[in-house]
């Protein structure tokens, strides 16, 4: 940043001369510079304003690592965004304004991704770039991007302007995982970690499995890199997530292990390949049911990672009033390793089915009733299917609620 260097005695009093000029950034902290002086930071905006009194020795310099003064070490990114963005507008700061700074945005590497309302009032727009540089300035970033509705085109296709930089390639680390995606191009959901942490702790050593709705790897990299699978077909048909997905496998060095299958899942031509299908697709993945019925082994079967959006009523005034029958995760219906307890926050372990709502628990009734259906037609005798898990990954809105049910599908032996 700029600074005008002088010597210590005539520090205070060029302190005084720029604050009441309003050009000193009180962002830093005046600093001692080589040759014994002192550096006080000015805005670099404001130089031309420059008007010192001509007893006051100084030199205008650069410091390439400003010291933050103990105020802006105390403040939050939000206020510093608010205070630098007060300094930029100076007289023509209003209330109005105010409100339409963001209070929350996601950061991805070092680009900042900023809410679909920030910064729409029109006096925004005469700022230019000085506004998105200063964003950037004060959020500790060198990108900006602003995110629009997502699209309605099967792709969830983001909506994302850049509004500095020159490209929005990202990277994003998540449970030891290396993302990578243009956020112009492909959705991050940091919504969805509860699920990528329980899928990275299946236990999927030497399974083959199918993800038949694979984005940029949500769920096929904790399965490569945490859970042990020996090898995931992943299906995907937005071709820039399929790009983005190539590069983390890459990042994560487990690209040997994985296909991806480009296009639509629905005309995937695999069969009888997989221990356990992932449909992480909502508000439904129904339209995936006859392909992950088809890509399960016919001798063995599996296990499918079944996502739905459930609409139910409020919560039961009990939590314990909602459980699922006895057999729901027993012995008999648990996979190898197959989890029918959970532990909870205290260590303490988990009824069955603890806390589901009946919706929940008809849905996946109705489920892996369809599913043992299909499959007994597909394959032209019968099959067992039996709920091991029900998981409550987030709510879209009142009642609405994000589902994984993991079903276990066996051929009934002769």
């Amino acid at each position: 940043i700029p600074a005008l260097a002088t010597e210590p005695r005539f520090a205070q009093r060029l302190r005084r001369c720029l604050e009441e000029e309003r050009l000193l950034d009180g962002r830093y902290a005046l600093q001692r510079v080589p040759g014994g002086r002192v550096a006080l930071p000015v805005l670099p905006e404001k130089l031309s304003r420059l008007c010192l009194p001509p007893e006051v020795p100084w030199e205008l310099l650069r410091i390439q690592d400003p010291v933050p003064c103990r105020a802006a070490r105390r403040s939050t990114p939000a206020r510093r965004l608010r205070d630098e963005l007060r300094r930029l507008l100076g007289a023509g700061w209003s209330a109005e304004l105010e409100r339409d700074v963001p209070h929350a945005w996601q950061r991805h590497s070092d680009l900042v991704l900023l809410s679909e309302d920030s910064f729409r009032a029109a006096p925004w727009e005469t700022l230019g770039s000085a506004l998105w540089e200063t964003v950037a300035s004060a959020l500790g970033a060198r990108r900006v991007a602003r995110r629009g509705r997502v699209m309605p085109d099967g792709m969830r296709s983001p909506r994302v302007t850049l509004l500095l930089g020159q490209h929005g390639w990202v990277e994003h680390v998540d449970n030891g995982i290396r993302y990578t995606f243009d956020v112009t191009k492909c959705m991050f959901s940091p919504g969805n970690i509860t699920e990528k942490l329980r899928v990275a702790s299946l236990p999927c050593s030497g399974e083959v499995l199918v993800d038949l709705y694979a984005g940029i790897g949500y769920f096929t990299l904790p399965f490569l890199v945490h859970a042990g699978a020996a090898f995931v077909h992943a299906c995907e048909w937005n071709s820039h997530a399929v790009e983005a997905l190539h590069r983390s496998l890459l990042l994560n060095g487990v690209r040997d292990r994985c296909r991806i299958h480009r296009g639509d899942s629905r005309q995937l031509q695999l069969r009888d390949v997989a221990d356990r299908v992932n449909l992480g697709l909502i508000p439904s993945s129904e339209e995936g049911w006859p392909v992950a019925c088809r890509v399960l082994k016919k001798d063995t079967g599996g296990v499918l990672h079944i996502h739905h959006n459930v609409e139910s009523g409020p919560a039961p005034a009990s939590p314990w009033s909602a459980v699922l029958p006895a057999e729901w995760g027993s012995a008999e219906a648990a996979s190898p390793g197959g989890e029918a307890r959970r532990p909870t926050q205290h260590g303490r372990e988990e009824a069955p089915g603890a806390r589901l709502r009946p919706e929940w628990q008809r849905w996946a009734e109705a489920t892996a009733t369809r599913i043992q259906g299909l499959l007994a037609e597909l394959h032209g005798r019968p099959w067992r299917s039996s709920v091991l898990h029900v998981e409550p990954v987030k709510s879209y809105a009142p009642h609405v609620h994000h589902l994984v049910l993991d079903l276990e599908c066996r051929p009934v032996l002769p």
